[in-house]
């Protein structure tokens, strides 16, 4: 059974190890870029038909009829050649902006469980499936609301039970909601977040910067899942 010997420290540096290669610079740019819409034609004028009398359609017996045994000619694929990328990727393109998917829904433990060591948690993962990194950040985001967000010390959790915010990730682990490559790619989608707010360094620093609040921490935990579902993860 997989289970969390990290600290938030640890994590932290995984996470921003993950954040500079270049696959995870490929996944947080790649998925921001479309192709160009195809300039819309503009249809020819018609021509107005002559004053006159209107002939009559061709009876049936006067069509062309095709010599036995030919088939009739097959209808060409001309929508697909209107499409400026393939199909597979309009259809994976259509899927990731799909909203992430919950597991099925396990209240947190009460208020003892916040300040049981975390290892008495590990048998929750048994029969877990994984999750995406937006879900398992949403759990994260429900530790640091019920069980309280701590930013001083910086460590998994304080003597009341209140999590910092790679803690919160850690506990959400524990609890079943997501694998540890799942809290990787969650911890490299804050970094992400991150950045695009100007912060340029680690999570745990900016958690215990002086002046920080546990709504700051809820915002940023919602910005990231925001960013990381629109990229379908």
């Amino acid at each position: 059974m997989e289970s969390a010997q990290l600290t938030p420290d640890q994590l932290d540096a995984q996470a921003a190890r993950l954040h500079d290669t270049d696959a995870w610079q490929h996944i947080v740019t790649g998925w921001e870029l479309t192709t160009e819409e195809p300039a819309p034609s503009t249809p020819a004028p018609s021509t107005p038909a002559p004053p006159g009398p209107v002939a009559p359609a061709p009876a049936l017996s006067e069509l062309p009829r095709l010599p036995d045994g030919e088939a009739p000619p097959a209808h060409p694929s001309g929508w697909r050649d209107l499409l400026s990328v393939p199909v597979d990727r309009l259809i994976d393109d259509s899927l990731r902006t799909l909203p992430a998917s919950l597991p099925r829904e396990r209240p947190l433990p009460g208020r003892f469980g916040a300040v049981l060591p975390e290892r008495l948690h590990a048998w929750r993962r048994i029969g877990q499936p994984d999750v995406r990194p937006s879900v398992h950040l949403g759990y994260a985001r429900q530790v640091l609301t019920e069980w309280g967000w701590q930013n001083t010390p910086y460590r998994l959790r304080n003597a009341r039970g209140a999590r910092c915010l790679c803690g919160a990730m850690l506990t959400a682990h524990r609890l079943g909601y997501g694998s540890l490559g799942t809290v990787d790619r969650a911890g490299a989608w804050l970094i992400t977040e991150l950045r695009a707010q100007g912060w340029t360094d680690l999570i745990g620093p900016w958690n215990r910067h002086p002046g920080r609040t546990a709504d700051d921490a809820l915002a940023l935990l919602d910005a990231t899942i925001r960013r990381a579902s629109l990229a379908g993860h």
